[in-house]
């Protein structure tokens, strides 16, 4: 009897199985593996772009080439701030997942720190 009486509910039943992974667990799982993916390739562009800067110096020092200290950091300037652009948007769009936004941003910022 009491099956018949919880089906008629309209109510949503939040911590039902389908609820919570559909609402709360899919979402964290993909925030994760975006937020883990974005700072390895942050790490991997940071390394590249080391080892170009590095080598760029190595030839200044040799006297093969001439680097501007403005116009360098001006590049450097422009790529954090690509940097941060391609960050809100990924947290943008993982905002829109789930009904409330929290669980995929939430699972982006715990990937984010586990990377």
């Amino acid at each position: 009897m009491n099956d018949i009486a919880s089906n008629n509910s309209t109510s949503p039943d939040f911590f039902s199985n389908a609820f919570l992974m559909g609402n709360i667990g899919a979402p964290f799982l993909i925030g994760l593996a975006v937020g883990y993916f974005a700072k390895k390739m942050l790490l991997m562009a940071l390394f590249i772009g080391g080892g170009i800067v590095t080598a760029l110096f190595a030839a200044e020092y040799y006297g093969v080439i001439n680097i501007n200290g403005e116009v360098l950091q001006d590049a450097a300037s422009s790529a954090a701030l690509a940097a941060k652009h391609s960050g809100g948007f990924l947290i943008d769009r993982l905002s829109t997942i789930s009904a409330r936004g929290v669980s995929g941003v939430g699972g982006f910022y715990v990937g984010f720190k586990l990377g």
